[in-house]
């Protein structure tokens, strides 16, 4: 059995060539003297062939992490485990490939934990106390809690400053080890021995000389005195002694404190773990040993007596090599890109934190644009404000600018009720509402404060779903809509798609109950016009001339049905007058208007409100002038969603472009103003009077929780791509 097993660790390390060798680069003598343990146990097991064929293991003394990167990029060592963020920097900037990560007991991710020992804080109230930090870019001791405080607002970083300034300003003092060449003050709390030769020098270092180095270290740091609060990732608390644990509260995101076991509630968010990383032309060799060194000395390694991979205490301290929670290494692929290894949110955390350097992206907004109209009048918008510059980016329709903000690709955009849900569900965060009321002046802080106090939806005007039809056609009700043709503004659209369907559905007789609110308008209606579906829901669209090569029924202005414009167009039949439909599904904002603006714009002539009704939940029908007693329901505003550690930049050019338009009423331009360019509802709704700032509120609050339970229980059954893209766990995906 031994020999079969030998020959087994000969072929995976063996096959790659001969002359191989695997240089392991260590950051301390504990993690040396481990490193050199695994080489003799590994030798051990192998034959004096199988020795010259792969030769040795050798262990790569350096007195940093930052200085293993640089010894493997410059071909004196070959491999070393990372934290995430310093992977990310080790692929970015000097080349290198990721090929395998940590697994933990509970995946390929921790939690970054805030832990205190003053029961006095709370996560709003830390500026001017003292910082315990893992490690200067670490996922949970630096990169996950100061995008959550810069998210909040607790964190200010202002424009002509670096971030690591920014932190220096924020706490009275701190230690976050690899912070030695950048801000002194973030190394003032630090242990380590301090000498001129680098190699000797431990002071902020990230190496286990650090004596408040890695999540341990902080911890100890915290433990010591030294500081106020510790961020660590959760698995460092595992290491807190059961009689030991009252002693420490958890800062929770709501402002509220947990207790040491309560850290999967009380956290500041959830990121990648370690991961090996080599050069490009060596992966591959560094693969297979990693599976041969895994299955003889990990977890359920046969010759784990011998040698454990995953355990450091022996060895005096904590974490040498990997991780000592690592319960098994997930050996990448090829073609694993650093976005699905560490995850979409996490790389545009580290971007927006300045990890890629200084960029042109970082002084520009990026703003999500749907249509060839929307994005003329986006570089309208740019020409005519003097804040921060304004670039336009095309996308396909308001799914697709939800992808794209998750991707890094534009940096924020105004969604509907509905596609906030989704934006929310993918990890985006509201900055702004639009408002639909009187107009609140920018300068109005009395107003100003009243409004970020509230927390209900009820503190927007909401706008209505109603239901649209012809005068003329007296005998059509609710009830009776079967086999007509139905037109609504566009897929996911709270009033055009997901509120009208649950009422449909109770009108009808022998329903199956289907919760997909297309599956209902298949079932009941003959064919309609539903921009971003397909099939009979598509029979009715007209598509559009603005851009050569559009389809029809595309989710966006390009189709001329789309939206509430374009739903009342449906409505009234194309300018042949014959593609049309039976009934409308929009909001009645701007209704009457719209009705005049189709009559005077060529599309149709000689409309007036009067040959226009509303369909009502009761069954009657009523004059567009009573639909707050005949709609659909209620439809939240607009929510203005971005990535969180860019809700202060966007929110501030917001209010810098809001200002500067309403101070130059001689300007053309109209922010929320649309039918000089022959649509309606172009970037933002018409209706909207000013935005009001909301990055204190989670989406759920903007929604109201009547709304947002409709839009649950429609999700738990409908299927949504892009709710499927934004599930791409890079926590679980190895």
């Amino acid at each position: 059995m031994k020999s079969i097993f030998i020959v087994f660790i000969v072929c995976a390390c063996c096959s790659s060539g001969s002359g191989k060798k695997i240089r392991w680069c260590t950051v301390s003598e504990a993690e040396q003297k481990k490193c050199a343990d695994l080489a003799k146990a590994l030798a051990a097991l192998l034959p004096p062939t199988a020795l010259a064929s792969f030769g040795r293991m050798s262990c790569v003394k350096s007195y940093s992490t930052a200085d293993c990167v640089n010894k493997i990029s410059a071909n004196r060592a070959d491999a070393v485990t990372l934290d995430a963020g310093e992977v990310y920097t080790a692929v970015k900037q000097f080349d290198l490939t990721t090929v395998a990560k940590e697994i933990y007991k509970d995946g390929g991710c921790v939690f970054a934990i805030a832990v205190v020992r003053n029961t006095e804080l709370n996560i709003g109230s830390l500026k001017g106390w003292r910082s315990c930090h893992s490690g200067i870019r670490w996922t949970a001791g630096w990169s996950l809690p100061l995008g959550f405080l810069l998210s909040r607002n607790h964190l200010h970083w202002a424009e002509e400053q670096t971030l690591n300034q920014a932190v220096s300003t924020f706490f009275n003092a701190s230690c976050v080890p690899g912070a030695t060449t950048i801000v002194p003050s973030l190394c003032a709390l630090c242990q380590g021995e301090k000498s001129y030769a680098p190699q000797r020098n431990f002071h902020c270092e990230t190496s286990h000389n650090e004596p408040f180095y890695n999540s341990q270290g902080a911890l100890r740091c915290l433990r010591a005195g030294k500081g106020d609060v510790a961020f660590v990732d959760h698995i460092a608390l595992e290491s807190i002694d059961e009689e030991e644990k009252d002693d420490y509260r958890l800062l929770c995101a709501d402002g509220s404190k947990g207790s040491v076991n309560e850290f999967s509630r009380c956290n500041l968010g959830q990121g990648p773990g370690g991961a090996v990383v080599t050069r490009l032309n060596h992966r591959k060799i560094v693969r297979k040993f990693l599976t041969a060194i895994q299955v003889v000395f990990g977890r359920q390694g046969r010759q784990r007596q011998r040698f454990q991979l995953f355990e450091s205490h022996s060895y005096g301290s904590n974490n040498l090599l990997f991780q000592d929670a690592t319960d098994r290494l997930a050996v990448l692929p090829d073609d694993a890109d650093i976005s699905q290894i560490l995850g979409l949110d996490y790389v545009a955390l580290l971007k927006g934190l300045g990890h890629e350097g200084s960029t042109l992206e970082d002084s520009v907004i990026r703003w999500c644009c749907i249509s060839a109209a929307e994005q003329r009048k986006c570089e309208q918008w740019a020409l005519s404000i003097k804040s921060d510059p304004l670039v336009c980016v095309r996308a396909s329709s308001m799914s697709n600018c939800i992808e794209k903000i998750k991707k890094d690709e534009v940096d924020a955009a105004s969604l509907d009720a509905t596609h906030a849900f989704i934006a929310g569900k993918c990890g985006l965060v509201p900055v702004a509402t639009e408002y639909y009321g009187k107009t609140v002046a920018l300068h109005d802080l009395k107003v100003w404060v009243r409004l970020q106090k509230k927390d209900k939806c009820c503190m927007f005007p909401s706008v209505f779903a109603v239901a649209v039809v012809r005068q003329s056609k007296k005998n059509m009700l609710l009830e009776n809509l079967a086999g007509r043709r139905s037109c609504h503004g566009h897929m996911y659209s709270p009033a055009g798609w997901l509120l009208p369907a649950r009422h449909i559905l109770i009108s009808q007789p022998n329903d199956s109950s289907p919760c997909d609110p297309s599956m209902v308008y298949r079932q009941v209606f003959w064919k309609g016009c539903l921009p971003g579906s397909k099939g009979g829901l598509c029979k009715v669209c007209v598509g559009g001339k603005e851009e050569p090569g559009t389809k029809r029924c595309v989710d966006n202005h390009n189709e001329h049905y789309y939206g509430n414009m374009g739903a009342l167009r449906c409505l009234v039949g194309d300018l042949g007058g014959k593609s049309y439909g039976d009934v409308a599904f929009l909001e009645q904002y701007n209704l009457e208007d719209n009705i005049q603006k189709l009559s005077s714009s060529g599309w149709s002539q000689g409309l007036l409100t009067e040959d226009f009704e509303l369909l009502c939940a009761d069954g009657r029908r009523a004059p567009l002038s009573q639909w707050e007693n005949c709609h659909m329901g209620a439809v939240p505003p607009n929510v203005i969603m971005t990535r969180p550690v860019l809700t202060s930049r966007v929110y501030d050019f917001l209010k810098k472009s809001q200002e500067t338009l309403q101070s130059h009423s001689d300007l053309e331009f109209q922010l929320f103003e649309s039918h000089s360019y022959g649509e309606s509802d172009l970037l933002f709704k018409d209706a909207t009077r000013c935005l009001i700032h909301t990055s204190h509120l989670d989406y759920r609050n903007i929604l109201g929780e009547e709304f947002q339970q409709a839009v649950e229980a429609v999700f738990n059954c409908t299927h949504a791509d892009t709710l499927k893209f934004c599930r791409q766990d890079s926590c679980s995906m190895f």
